[in-house]
């Protein structure tokens, strides 16, 4: 049995899936990833990727900071890919129970995924400071310079920056599922970044397969392990 056929047969013997996610999933939509070797935190910019996406950085430079996340954070017009696809036909036979989600690109809510928690905040949704009036992903990306509501206060990104914690809510109900999950499948992240890959620790479940581009740290306690192209992988699935 090659490792395709034995991922397939964890996911028809389980009844409880938990997919957890990073930014390997999208990157076949056209999204760059943050530390791959090619990823965003590879380049050079007038600051340093990270401390241009903390929430100090966007209080006290919000003109520097617009700038960089319309130009490196634009991804209104990705589509979903294999991945998703396969992970909406898991969903629709009852196996799938729940999406956690790092990304922000909003791609598995396209998707028509219906169970999703995403930890790190999306792009999709912005809200005023100042009145908490919401805006999408489409006013603030085609806005000249900073957005602004029409009570003149400073439009923000309901995305975690750094420096600032996870949403409570949506971080308990991701804990709640994969306490529950039978089988838990992490894709396309380096599980380095906490408190995500803390999710994999508390996984009481009966199998863990991570399926990645590169080794994790968790690789060892995994019983099932894929370093291979993630589009190739559930392009498999879904046929």
């Amino acid at each position: 049995m090659n490792k395709l056929e034995e991922l397939q047969k964890l996911i028809a013997n389980a009844s409880n899936i938990v997919f957890l996610d990073g930014a390997g999933t999208s990157t076949d939509s056209g999204i760059k990833d943050f530390r791959s070797k090619d990823g965003l935190y590879s380049k050079q910019f007038k600051y340093p990727a990270e401390y241009m996406l903390s929430a100090e950085f966007f209080y006290q430079n919000p003109e520097d900071f617009y700038e960089f996340y319309k130009t490196n954070l634009n991804c209104e017009n990705a589509l979903p890919n294999a991945i998703h696809k396969y992970l909406k036909k898991l969903e629709d036979l009852g196996k799938l129970k729940a999406v956690v989600t790092q990304n922000i690109d909003g791609l598995h809510r396209l998707s028509g995924l219906k169970c999703v928690y995403e930890v790190h905040g999306t792009i999709k949704s912005n809200h005023c400071l100042k009145c908490h009036k919401f805006y999408d992903d489409k006013f603030v990306f085609h806005t000249n310079g900073v957005p602004h509501c029409s009570c003149g206060g400073l439009i923000k990104p309901d995305v975690v920056l750094y420096g600032e914690s996870l949403p409570t809510e949506v971080f308990n109900e991701a804990i709640a599922h994969i306490t529950e999950a039978d089988l838990l499948i992490v894709a396309g992240t380096s599980l380095t970044v906490e408190p995500t890959c803390s999710l994999v620790r508390i996984f009481p479940g009966q199998h863990l397969v991570i399926l990645n581009n590169n080794k994790t740290p968790f690789d060892k306690e995994a019983d099932l392990v894929i370093h291979e192209n993630l589009n190739q992988i559930f392009s498999s699935l879904l046929k």
